[in-house]
């Protein structure tokens, strides 16, 4: 994500150019920080966010084109930012850069609110929006300081451990999107925290034959114990019974959490509901995941359903959840 970064001579204090000299590895994207901003650097980083989203969070941003124009350049913002942070973990060698770079968005998002954000297309993107709507700063760091944990890069030791890394990251994510559609209503945070929690659980179980493929097993272990699933099982891409039963006791996890977020419906007003059109995403998948019969590792998991858009469009018609 960032090497070989030049900073321009000139633009910055010496105090500056040193911090940013000394941290030329790990700003994201090889993007110059600077500290003017014109209407045209607007309109790059706006698609600069776009195509961001549209390639690492194709489920995420085709929600975001579905919510109120209002909110929908935020919520690109927002699903940036996240995937930046999601994708430390993967793009570095080493746990220390990893920490250097989770360092930057914590500064940034300092600077965000002292309203002197860098000239970073996402910092930039997000700046805009924390104006624009008043964003919870406690939501942002919480994300940060959640991603900035699990470069620790070991399984989960139980379930509850998953699910509380879902809430303070996808959680939180929910909340600052019912900020942008000016949504302040407990019962609609109250289903937030679940659908995170299904999400994050979810996101999990999919990524389960990537990981693997690079010998790593993130599932919660007591799960894997007390099915007598090793990690080397799903290392090799096992499909024998006692690996299904894991992933099936995880998907019904989620699925209780989605059954818990939709409780809260007749309670909740319709404004809040485009920030949950993300439920259709994980019903999705868990549906396809128990027509595989629990087999993680079935190659229909690994295609992008194509009614996909379809689906989503047509619950934001209903306006439901």
């Amino acid at each position: 994500m960032a090497a070989g970064i030049s900073v321009k001579h000139g633009l910055l204090s010496s105090k500056t150019s040193l911090y940013h000299a000394l941290h030329r590895n790990i700003v994201p994207h090889g993007v110059c920080i600077q500290r003017a901003a014109s209407s045209t650097d607007f309109r790059v980083n706006e698609k600069f966010c776009l195509d961001l989203v549209r390639s690492r969070d194709y489920d995420g941003f085709m929600s975001s084109l579905l919510l109120p124009e209002e909110a929908r350049r935020s919520s690109l913002a927002l699903r940036a930012f996240n995937v930046e942070l999601a994708q430390v973990k993967d793009s570095v060698s080493q746990k220390t850069i990893g920490l250097m770079r989770m360092q930057f968005w914590k500064t940034a998002i300092e600077e965000i609110y002292r309203d002197d954000p860098p000239n970073q297309p996402v910092s930039a993107e997000l700046w805009r929006a924390v104006r624009k709507h008043y964003l919870t700063k406690r939501w942002l760091l919480r994300i940060i300081t959640e991603r900035e944990k699990d470069l620790e890069d070991r399984a989960y030791r139980n379930l509850q451990e998953l699910e509380k890394y879902s809430e303070n990251t996808q959680s939180s994510l929910i909340y600052l999107l019912l900020e942008c559609l000016g949504v302040k209503d407990v019962h609609a945070d109250h289903a937030a925290s679940h659908i995170g929690k299904a999400h994050g659980i979810v996101t999990c179980l999919r990524a389960t034959p990537h990981h693997s493929s690079r010998r790593k097993v993130y599932l919660p272990m007591d799960v894997c114990m007390l099915h007598g699933a090793s990690q080397e099982d799903f290392i090799r891409g096992s499909r024998e019974q006692n690996v299904r039963d894991v992933v099936y006791d995880i998907a019904s996890q989620a699925h209780v959490h989605l059954q818990h977020a939709r409780s809260f419906s007749s309670k909740i007003r319709g404004a809040a509901t485009p920030a949950f059109l993300q439920t259709v995403v994980l019903e999705d998948y868990l549906q396809r995941v128990r027509r595989a019969d629990f087999d993680v590792f079935n190659p229909s998991l690994q295609k992008r359903n194509p009614l996909l858009p379809l689906q989503l469009y047509f619950r934001s018609w209903k306006n439901t959840y």
